[in-house]
């Protein structure tokens, strides 16, 4: 399987919560589809639209946001794909490197996607899968402080959405239906 292929098939398994995940999904197909490059060949903005694999730490209503260094904004954990890598492979290797815990998916697919335009001096779009993981909200992982200023554990409803990646609200609310359904 060719990886254009490979990341298609990752986005076959996100079903859209509202009309803004349905456009991305859609402005995401169509980009892969072009044969365009898929992953950062050049920090931080080329080519100017790449991968990210998002992994939302979760636990029982609760988030896990950091404080990140460069973009100065609440994140959830996540990294760039590696040129020819698979977005779950991503954050396996992240998961590890920012938060030194091994990864564990709440399930194998993306929950969730989301095409956003970074902030500061080189403005580019990621195109982000958002994977969700499980954690523990009665202690912080050793994350890593070259990554982030701080680290904590926010109930959904108290987030900092003013100071986050501005799908956040979007993707959370997404789960906390999700678990009203299942």
């Amino acid at each position: 399987m060719s990886y254009a292929a490979a990341i298609t098939q990752e986005l076959r398994h996100i079903r859209p919560h509202d009309l803004l995940e349905l456009d991305h999904l859609g402005r995401a197909q169509a980009w892969v589809a072009s044969g365009a490059p898929l992953c950062r060949l050049r920090p931080p903005a080329t080519p100017p639209m790449h991968l990210v694999s998002y992994f939302p730490v979760m636990d029982h209503g609760y988030i896990l946001l950091g404080a990140h260094i460069t973009s100065g904004l609440w994140l959830p954990p996540g990294g760039h794909v590696d040129m020819g890598e698979h977005p779950r492979d991503t954050v396996r290797r992240e998961c590890m490197e920012e938060l030194r815990t091994p990864a564990r998916f709440l399930q194998a697919t993306p929950l969730f996607l989301t095409i956003a335009e970074t902030i500061g001096a080189q403005p580019h779009e990621d195109v982000s899968l958002w994977y969700g993981l499980q954690g523990d909200c009665s202690r912080l992982p050793d994350y890593d402080p070259r990554e982030y200023r701080d680290m904590r554990w926010f109930r959904f409803n108290d987030a900092p959405f003013d100071d986050s990646d501005p799908n956040l609200e979007r993707f959370l609310l997404k789960i906390s239906e999700m678990s009203r359904a299942a």
